[in-house]
């Protein structure tokens, strides 16, 4: 779980290409998707959170957003 305010761009781009993120999530509604989920994309930096997997992510106490 890496926290979006947390990371350079260039890192978090890195981690993408290598697939080391595969998922973004929202911290304060506890929802996660895709990074190509629409929803995903509009999410602001400070409340942008990723995970590796969607296993990571449900750990978390996360659900699945509705896009």
């Amino acid at each position: 779980m890496i926290k979006h305010i947390e990371i350079s761009d260039a890192e978090l781009y890195n981690k993408i290409r290598r697939k080391e993120i595969s998922f973004g999530g929202n911290i304060k509604l506890k929802i996660y998707g895709t990074l190509q989920c629409r929803s995903g994309k509009r999410m602001k930096r400070k409340t942008r959170i990723f995970f590796s997997s969607e296993r990571d992510a449900i750990e978390k106490g996360y659900r699945p957003c509705g896009h």
